[in-house]
């Protein structure tokens, strides 16, 4: 008699949905499965037992073990393996230690070199040895016992010094970290390297074993669909590779302004908004419209090649008789102006030779001199040149900020408002300015502002003497300033160090806030 009761009928259909759900698991499974998984899995079950990555490399037709770690990490995350660990210490060559292979210890050499020669001193070795190498040298065959004394070297048991070395050779040449020599060669630069390596096994499990080899065929996989893929048929017989969407996605890598260059675009932007024009001019000028113009002595310190580039070509650029005319009164005795001058003789030749310009304020006064009575209101964000020693806060090419403003009535209250307007839009809204000097401006000003609760000084200001403008034609007051980018950038990105500014330092450059 057939039971057709409903329970059994129940049970009957939950089984095939069971198994149905079973069936469609591992068919997904396998879809989910990679190539190099695949080929992994059919190897290991040609046998029990652990298999070593050199076996498995073999087996597969590897070359990369990277391949092999990650088919093993896969397989093991499905339960179809077992990955089997262990790590130690081991010892391998650095730099220094492969340069000793080849061409022996530093104090082998100098050993070799002592016992070679009759009497050997100091200068015998500084001869055949660069100093860099001299120097350790020595104080390696110092501890070792080698003596050295009015220039001469001497040694009371050469034969344990020979021992020592020879040891030594032996370990560079087959390092072991159970050597007693593996800590001194720790206190070596470059010599040798501590490094944990990690060892690894495959054990196949039992699910491992119970997928049929058929399903382990290594076929096409497809991670995106191309109108090339669409109009071909390699897609009929190939896998296309499944998404879970559920996964968190890494945000792509966008392109975007260096922090130097987003700073510059956002002080011309603030400048443009204020009403002023830019004034972009060349870098080769001549020493006279770099310093005589402005009214700075030839002989002032910063004229000399120690902070000025002086260039071989062009060395000389020819310049107007009549500028260097009014130029050779203006340093010698004050012109037409009530000024004394600097006194002293004025040389042409000196105004005439070439130079990368110092500052900024080298073309805004040219800028002057080609528009003499019409006012004006212009920028520069450029590049200078001066001959610093690369530290943390200088750098021999930077980059300055220049303004200008010139029209009747311009005057330095109009100077200081424009200034705190300027560095308020930056978003510092606390400006003072303090006296100070500078060759070409009368009165003069330092612009400080405030950052962290302290005053910093960030560039000069002031209103060009009549020994700048007179000799130029300019009859209206000219308010000026000039400061440096990179002191501003060092604030604005909270750096310490300006040298960062310059270092192609992608993770620093992807974190810098959006200016």
């Amino acid at each position: 008699m057939i039971d057709f009761s409903f329970n059994k009928i129940n049970n009957l259909n939950q089984d095939i949905r069971k198994g149905i759900q079973e069936a469609f698991m591992t068919a997904k499974t396998m879809a989910e499965l990679t190539n190099p998984e695949r080929r992994m899995l059919r190897t290991l079950q040609e046998r029990e037992g652990e298999w070593t990555l050199q076996e498995v490399l073999t087996a597969c037709e590897w070359d990369d073990q990277a391949i092999a770690v990650a088919a093993g990490h896969g397989l093991s995350n499905r339960g179809y393996v077992k990955i089997n660990e262990s790590s130690q210490q081991d010892v391998i060559l650095g730099s220094e230690g492969e340069k000793a292979v080849n061409e022996g210890l530093l104090e082998s050499r100098l050993w070799e070199f002592i016992q070679s020669q009759t009497n050997a001193t100091m200068k015998d070795l500084s001869a055949n040895f660069e100093r860099h190498e001299a120097g350790p040298g020595i104080g390696l065959l110092k501890g070792l016992g080698v003596k050295l004394d009015g220039g001469k070297f001497s040694c009371d048991n050469p034969e344990n010094v020979s021992k020592i070395i020879q040891e030594r050779n032996e370990f560079i040449n087959s390092p072991s970290i159970d050597s007693p020599l593996v800590e001194h060669f720790k206190g070596r630069k470059n010599l040798i390297e501590i490094v944990e390596a990690v060892t690894r096994t495959w054990t196949i499990t039992a699910s491992g074993k119970g997928i049929p080899n058929s399903d382990l065929e290594e076929v096409v996989k497809i991670a995106e669909i191309t109108p090339e893929l669409l109009q071909s048929d390699d897609w009929k017989n190939a896998e296309f590779r499944p998404y879970d969407v559920s996964l968190e996605a890494s945000m792509p890598r966008s392109g975007r302004s260096h922090p130097m260059q987003a700073l510059i675009e956002r002080i011309r932007s603030i400048f443009l908004e204020m009403g002023f024009s830019e004034l972009v001019d060349d870098y080769v000028q001549t020493a006279g419209w770099n310093m005589d113009a402005l009214f700075i002595p030839q002989d002032h310190p910063a004229r000399e090649m120690q902070d000025t580039f002086y260039l071989d070509n062009p060395r000389q650029i020819k310049l107007n008789p009549k500028l260097l005319k009014d130029w050779k009164a203006i340093h010698e005795h004050g012109g037409d102006t009530e000024s004394t001058g600097w006194g002293g003789e004025f040389n042409p030749e000196i105004s005439q030779k070439g130079l990368l310009r110092t500052h900024t304020t080298v073309n805004t006064i040219q800028y002057l001199a080609a528009n003499p009575t019409e006012s004006c209101r212009v920028f520069a964000i450029d590049r200078v040149f001066r001959k610093e020693s690369i530290d943390k806060t200088h750098l021999p090419e930077f980059h300055q900020i220049e303004g200008i403003i010139m029209e009747p009535g311009a005057n330095l209250g109009m100077l200081v408002s424009t200034l705190k307007t300027f560095y308020k839009k930056m978003g510092y809204p606390e400006v003072r300015v303090r006296p100070a000097y500078f060759p070409y401006t009368e009165p003069s000003l330092e612009v400080e502002v405030k950052w962290r609760g302290k005053w910093l000084e960030l560039g000069g200001a002031g209103i060009f003497r009549p020994e700048v403008t007179e000799p130029l034609g300019i009859k209206d007051p000219v308010c000026a300033w000039g400061m440096g980018l990179e002191r501003l950038a060092m604030l604005v990105l909270g750096l310490d160090d300006i040298r960062q500014l310059y270092i192609s330092d992608l993770e620093w450059l992807r974190n810098q806030p959006i200016l």
